[in-house]
């Protein structure tokens, strides 16, 4: 079976965004401003899997926000293998989203993502390396009485999250859960 390469992917996917991004709701959304800047969101997904999350994203335009948070891996996760040795990573989030109706921080969106992490074995401690991943996702976010945030996404990522031959690497299916607060 023939894989499609990550950047043709995030190509197709960024023409997605451009053809349904011109709808006739974005004029009316861009002029709320009444509607949140803000959101302050949290994975549950990725912390079952040993990756905390946190985001905070602002919508800058109607259509367009970005997100920073920490990306923290304590533990191994649901998924882990047990011959997997125990290893630590700190490191930050970043994420550009564009809503294809112009109502950020609401409604369908296509986000290209990244995490930098160092990575450190816990034992023995001194054995450290640099990872991260990239991922282009799909999805939905929704905000409820205005201010309670459930948002989902689902896509394919780059994953090069390993030291001393421990962790994962390579083309993976990506996803995002968040519950959270729009302010």
């Amino acid at each position: 079976m023939h894989t499609p390469s990550p950047r043709r992917l995030a190509f197709a996917l960024a023409l997605a965004a451009l053809a349904l991004g011109a709808s006739p709701r974005a004029a009316a959304a861009a002029s709320d401003d009444a509607r949140p800047r803000f959101t302050l969101q949290v994975d549950p997904l990725t912390t079952a899997l040993g990756f905390v999350h946190a985001q905070l994203e602002w919508a800058f335009d109607p259509a367009w926000s970005v997100y920073v948070g920490p990306s923290v891996h304590l533990f191994p996760g649901l998924l882990a293998e047990d011959d997997d040795a125990d290893f630590t990573g700190l490191g930050v989030e970043l994420g550009v989203r564009y809503y294809f109706h112009g109502a950020a921080p609401e409604g369908a969106w296509v986000l290209l993502r990244g995490v930098m992490a160092h990575l450190q074995l816990d034992d023995p401690p001194d054995t450290t390396a640099f990872g991260g991943y990239v991922s282009a996702l799909v999805g939905y976010t929704a905000l409820f009485d205005g201010w309670f945030v459930l948002s989902g996404g689902l896509g394919v990522q780059y994953v090069h999250y390993e030291v001393a031959g421990s962790g994962t690497v390579g083309v993976l299916p990506a996803a995002h859960t968040a519950l959270g607060v729009a302010f």
